[in-house]
C-alpha cells in the first residue's frame, strides 16, 4: 500500500505561519473548496491532534512563539464572538470588569444571552476556531512554562471574557478547563481571581448541563480554592451553594467525584460562610451518604467535608441530625483500629469529634454511639498525646451530665486527667469564635466568648423557668469564671510575706451574683482538666476517684510544679477532699496525708527519692503552709467521733496493708495524746508498723513515710525534751586522757614489766601481771589461777592482731579515753564487717571487758554516726550486731539533726543491713521512740 502523501499541514512552521496570519489579519480567510475547510482550521487542527500532543510538542510550540499568535486569535475570537457595542477589538468587556466587582446578582428577566440571540450567537466557522484555540491553549497551560508565559502575556483576560460571552457548552468547558490549569499557579490563581472569572463559574454552574462541562468548572473551582483568603472569596462569591446543589442531585460517579473534592477544598478552614452555603443548599445529608460510597476517593474526601464542617458551630447541629455525629465516630474507630490509618490521618477526626461535643444534643449521640470509649482511648494512647488538650476540653462539655460523668469515672478518666495538669503543650491550635457552642446562637457576648457548657446551662434554666432571661444569670456560675478567693482578713494582712495568700483556699466562696464583678481567674493549658477535677472533687464520695495515688500525685505536682502561680481551683480541690469526712480513710489507706506532708510540707516529691533531684524551692514557704493547713484538715477529721471510730476500726480489724497505712499516718494527722497512745502505744500501732519495715514495701516511698512517721511520733511522745544522747565521748579528741600503758613501752620501763603477751604474729607486748588481774576476771584466772600461764613469763594471746590487741592492753593497764580505742577504727567509708574494730569487739567479750566494749562501741560511734556522717554508714555499723550500737543507729536516724531525706535513707540502710531478722532492729527503733515516756506514759500533749 502506498505511503500516505504528505500535507502542509504536517510542517510546525506551516501551522504557525497560519496562525500568525489569522491573529493578524482576522478569523476568515479562503476555504478550501475541496476539502470544505479553512486553512486556518486545518493548521488548528494539525497543532491539536498531532504538534502539540507529541512528545516535547508543547515545548516546541512555545518556543517556536505559538503562544502570542495563540493567545491573540482568542482576543479576536472573544471580541467576534461579543457584541460590537460592548467592546472593540482585542479589548475586554466592561461587563468582566463590573462581574468583578460586583460579584454575581441575580437574574430579574431575560438576559441577552449567547445562545438564545440570534445576533450574538457565533457562526459555526467561530465556534470551532474557538474550541480548537481552547483547545491547544488548554493542553500547553498543562505545563509550567507556558503557564507562567500565559499570564505574562495577558492571556488571562480574554478567557475570562469568553467565558462571559460564549454560553456554549463546549466552549465553557474548554475554557474552563484552560482556566483551571492556568489556575494551579498562585500567581495565575490570583489573576483569575482579580479578573473576575468566578461569578461567570458560578453562573455556568447554574446554567451548564453536560457532565463534561460542570466538571471541568467545578475543577476549576476547586484549583482556585488554594489559599484561605481564595477560599473565602469563593465562599462569599457564592461557589459553595451551587456545588452543594449539584451534589444532592445525584449526578453521575464521575461529576460526584469532582464535587466532593471541590468541596473538600473549599471546606479547609471551614468558613461561616462555606457551611451557610452547603447546609442552605442541601449537601449535609448527601455527604454522609457519600460517607459509605464504595469508592474510596469519593467515601474519604466526604468523610474529611463532614470533619471541616465541624469548625462552625451554627452547621453541627443539623450535621448530628443528618447522621455526621455517627459517620464521623465510625470512621475514627476504624482509623484507629489495628488495621486503620496512621496518627496524621486521624487528626481532623479527633478533632471534628471533639468540636461536636460543644453542642448538646451532638454530646446525646456521642455518648450513645460510643465516643465517650473512644475519648478515653485517645487519651490513654501516648501516640495522641498532641491530641490530649482538645479532648479533655472537648469532656468538659460533659460537665452537667451525670451519667456521663459516672461513666468517664468508671473508664478511669480521673487519673489521666491528674496526668494532664502537668504535660506537654499539645497540637492546640485557636478556635475561632464561628466554633463556639451554638446551644444559644442569639446570645453575644461582645467582650469574651463563654464556655459553651454555661450556655447549655443557662438555656435549662430559662427553659425551665428558673431564670426570666439571660441576665437573670450570672456569668460568674460560669466554668470559666469561677470566683476567687475572698480578700484576707486584717489579721492576715499584717503578715509580712504576701506569698502563701496566694496559695490559701478559700473559707467561703462568694454566693454568685451580679452585684459584684468577680476577677476572672486563670485558664491556662491546664484549665479544663482541673474543672473536670472540680466536678468530680464535689461527688458526696469522691474518695475513689481522687484520693488515689496518680490523682493525688498529679494535683501536687500541678501545685508545685507550675511556672507561675497555680489555678486557685487546684487548691479549693485538696481542700474539698482533705475537709470531707467521706475520704479520710482514702487518705489513710493510699498514704496520702504522708505524700501530703512529704511532697508539700518537705519538700520531697516522689521523683527525689532516693536520688535528690534539683528543683526550685522559691515557693516552698507557701507549699509548706497549704501542706499544714490541708494536714490541720485531716486532723480535724481524725480527732472527731466519726474520725476516732473509722481509725480504730482500721488499725484493729483492717486489713494487714490498711493496718500498716493506718500506723503509718497515725503520727501526722493525730495530736490528741489520749488517741495516738491508744492507737500506736496500747494497741500495738507501732509494733505493726516496726514490723512492716522488712517486708515487700506497699508504697514506692514507704521507707521515707516511715522514716518521718517515726520521728514525728517521737516527736509527740518527747515534745520538749531533745532525744537522749548516746554514751558521752570525749568531747575534744585532740586532747586525751594521761595514757597509763605507754611508760612500759619505753627503753627504760618504769615500772618494769613482770609479763608479755606473745601474739600470733610474734609480737610481745609488755604488762604487769598484778594491773591485768585486777582489771578482768578472765586474767584473773588465766594469771593467777591453776593454769599454766599463771607459771610463765610469755604468755600467748591466740587469734588476736596487734591491731586489736592495742587497745586490750591499754585498757587492762587503766587507760580510759586515752585515745587507743580509735586504733582499730576503719575511716568512714570502710567497711567494718571483717575489720580490726569487729575483732577487738569481740575480743573484748572474749576477755571479759565490758568497760572496753563500751569504749570501742563509743569509738565506732564517734567515727561512724557523728554529725557529719552520711546515711551509708549506719547501716554498716548496724550490721556489727551490737545492741547499743543499734540503738545508737537507730538514734542517729531519728535524730532531729537530720534532714528528712538522710534519715529515710539511714532507715534504709538498717532495713538492708537487717535482713529478714527483724527483732534487734524493732527493739533498738522502739527503745528510741520510747525514750521519753516514763514508766510507760510520757508528758501529757495538750492540743
Amino acid at each position: 500500500m502506498a505511503a500516505a502523501k504528505p500535507t502542509p499541514t504536517d510542517s510546525l512552521s506551516f501551522c504557525l505561519a497560519q496562525l500568525m496570519a489569522a491573529a493578524g489579519e482576522g478569523l476568515g480567510g479562503g476555504k478550501d473548496t475541496a476539502t470544505n475547510e479553512t486553512p486556518l482550521g486545518r493548521a488548528l487542527l494539525a497543532l491539536r491532534t498531532r504538534h502539540v500532543k507529541g512528545a516535547g510538542g508543547i515545548e516546541r510550540f512555545r518556543a517556536r512563539g505559538g503562544l502570542l499568535p495563540l493567545l491573540a486569535l482568542l482576543r479576536r475570537a472573544s471580541a467576534a464572538g461579543h457584541a460590537p457595542s460592548q467592546a472593540g477589538p482585542g479589548s475586554a468587556p466592561s461587563s468582566v470588569e463590573s462581574a468583578a466587582s460586583a460579584g454575581p446578582a441575580p437574574s430579574s428577566g431575560p438576559t441577552p444571552s449567547v445562545a438564545s440571540s440570534s445576533t450574538s450567537s457565533p457562526p459555526a466557522r467561530l465556534r470551532k476556531t474557538l474550541d480548537l484555540a481552547l483547545s491547544i491553549l488548554a493542553n500547553c497551560c498543562t505545563e509550567g512554562a507556558c503557564r507562567d508565559e500565559v499570564r505574562r502575556l495577558g492571556g488571562i483576560l480574554p478567557l475570562v471574557t469568553i467565558l462571559q460571552c460564549v454560553k456554549i457548552d463546549s466552549i465553557q468547558n474548554r475554557t474552563a478547563r484552560a482556566l483551571g490549569n492556568l489556575a494551579m499557579e498562585s500567581e495565575s490563581c490570583r489573576a483569575i481571581h482579580s479578573a473576575g472569572a468566578v461569578p461567570l463559574l458560578v453562573e455556568s454552574l447554574a446554567a451548564c448541563q453536560d457532565s463534561q462541562c460542570l466538571q471541568s468548572v467545578v475543577r476549576t473551582i476547586r484549583n482556585l480554592a488554594d489559599s484561605p483568603q481564595h477560599r473565602l472569596a469563593l465562599a462569599q462569591q457564592g461557589a459553595v451553594r451551587p456545588l452543594a446543589e449539584l451534589l444532592a442531585a445525584a449526578p453521575d460517579p464521575a461529576l460526584t467525584l469532582a464535587l466532593v473534592r471541590a468541596l473538600l477544598e473549599l471546606s479547609r478552614g471551614c468558613s461561616r460562610a462555606c457551611a451557610e452555603q452547603l447546609s442552605l443548599g442541601g449537601g449535609l445529608s448527601p455527604l454522609v451518604s457519600l460517607a459509605s460510597h464504595p469508592k474510596k476517593a469519593v467515601r474519604e474526601a466526604a468523610i474529611l467535608i463532614l470533619a471541616n464542617l465541624c469548625a462552625q458551630g451554627l452547621v453541627r447541629p443539623a450535621l448530628g441530625n443528618a447522621g455526621g455525629v455517627e459517620v464521623l465516630l465510625g470512621e475514627l474507630q476504624r482509623r484507629r483500629g489495628p488495621s486503620g490509618a496512621g496518627p496524621a490521618s486521624q487528626q481532623p477526626l479527633v478533632r471534628a469529634v471533639c468540636l461536636l461535643c460543644r453542642e448538646a444534643i451532638n454530646r446525646a449521640r456521642l455518648r450513645d454511639a460510643g465516643g465517650l470509649e473512644l475519648l478515653m482511648g485517645l487519651l490513654r494512647d501516648p501516640r495522641a498525646s498532641a491530641w490530649h488538650p482538645r479532648v479533655v476540653a472537648a469532656l468538659v462539655g460533659f460537665l452537667y451530665d451525670t451519667g456521663a460523668l459516672g461513666r468517664l469515672q468508671a473508664l478511669g478518666l480521673v487519673p489521666l486527667l491528674a496526668g494532664q495538669l502537668c504535660g506537654e503543650a499539645g497540637d492546640d491550635e485557636e478556635e475561632g469564635r464561628e466554633a463556639a457552642s451554638w446551644d444559644f446562637p442569639e446570645e453575644q457576648t461582645p467582650e469574651r466568648v463563654e464556655a459553651g457548657s454555661f450556655r447549655s446551662l443557662r438555656s435549662w434554666l430559662i427553659s425551665e423557668g428558673y431564670a426570666a432571661g439571660p441576665g437573670d444569670t450570672s456569668p460568674d456560675w460560669s466554668p470559666e469564671r469561677c470566683p476567687l478567693p475572698p480578700p484576707p482578713e486584717p489579721a492576715e494582712q499584717t503578715s509580712p510575706d504576701p506569698g502563701p495568700a496566694l496559695l490559701r483556699p478559700p473559707r467561703t466562696l462568694r454566693t454568685p451574683g451580679r452585684s459584684l464583678a468577680a476577677p476572672e481567674e486563670p485558664w491556662g493549658r491546664e484549665g479544663p482538666a482541673l474543672l473536670l477535677l472540680s466536678r468530680f472533687s464535689q461527688a458526696p464520695d469522691p474518695s475513689g476517684a481522687l484520693v488515689t495515688g496518680p490523682a493525688l500525685c498529679g494535683l501536687l505536682a500541678y501545685v508545685t510544679g507550675a511556672p507561675g502561680p497555680p489555678s486557685p481551683r487546684a487548691l479549693r480541690i485538696l481542700a474539698r477532699l482533705t475537709c470531707n469526712p467521706a475520704c479520710l480513710e482514702a487518705f489513710v489507706c493510699s498514704y496520702g496525708a504522708a505524700l501530703l506532708r512529704s511532697w508539700l510540707v518537705l519538700g520531697v516529691a516522689p521523683d527525689d527519692w532516693p536520688t535528690l533531684r534539683a528543683r526550685p524551692l522559691s515557693r516552698h514557704s507557701q507549699h509548706r503552709e497549704l501542706g499544714e493547713m490541708l494536714l490541720q484538715n485531716l486532723t480535724v477529721q481524725a480527732e472527731s467521733p466519726f474520725g476516732v471510730g473509722a481509725l480504730t476500726h482500721l488499725l484493729l480489724s483492717g486489713s494487714p496493708e490498711d493496718r500498716v497505712a493506718c500506723a503509718l499516718t497515725l503520727p501526722f494527722i493525730c495530736r490528741k495524746p489520749s488517741l495516738w497512745r491508744r492507737l500506736l502505744l496500747d494497741q500495738g500501732g507501732l509494733r505493726v508498723l516496726l514490723s512492716a519495715l522488712t517486708r515487700p514495701a506497699p508504697h514506692p516511698l514507704f521507707l521515707f513515710f516511715a522514716a518521718d512517721s517515726l520521728f514525728c511520733l517521737q516527736s509527740l511522745v518527747s515534745p520538749t525534751a531533745t532525744p537522749a544522747s548516746p554514751p558521752a565521748v570525749p568531747a575534744d579528741p585532740e586532747v586525751p586522757s594521761p595514757c597509763l600503758y605507754e611508760p612500759l613501752l619505753g627503753p627504760a620501763p618504769t615500772p618494769a614489766p613482770d609479763l608479755h603477751f606473745l601474739l600470733d604474729s610474734g609480737l610481745r607486748l609488755p604488762a604487769q601481771r598484778a594491773a591485768s588481774s585486777t582489771a578482768s576476771p578472765f586474767f584473773r584466772a588465766l594469771l593467777d589461777g591453776s593454769f599454766a600461764e599463771a607459771q610463765m613469763d610469755l604468755v600467748p594471746l591466740r587469734g588476736l592482731s596487734p591491731s586489736a590487741a592495742w587497745p586490750i592492753l591499754h585498757h587492762l593497764h587503766g587507760c580510759r579515753g586515752c585515745g587507743a580505742s580509735l586504733g582499730p577504727i576503719p575511716p568512714p567509708g570502710r567497711p567494718l564487717l571483717g575489720s580490726e574494730a569487729e575483732e577487738a569487739l569481740e575480743a573484748a567479750g572474749r576477755f571479759l571487758l565490758p568497760g572496753l566494749e563500751e569504749e570501742l562501741e563509743e569509738a565506732v560511734g564517734h567515727v561512724h554516726l557523728g554529725p557529719q556522717s552520711g546515711p551509708e554508714s549506719v547501716g554498716e555499723v548496724f550490721r556489727l550486731g551490737r545492741p547499743r550500737l543499734a540503738a545508737h543507729c537507730a538514734r542517729w536516724t531519728l535524730g532531729p539533726q537530720q534532714c528528712p531525706r538522710k534519715r529515710a535513707l539511714g532507715l534504709l540502710g538498717l532495713v538492708e543491713a537487717a535482713g529478714k531478722e527483724t527483732g534487734p532492729l524493732t527493739e533498738a527503733l522502739l527503745a528510741v521512740v520510747m525514750e521519753g515516756v516514763s514508766g510507760g506514759k510520757g508528758p501529757s500533749v495538750d492540743c
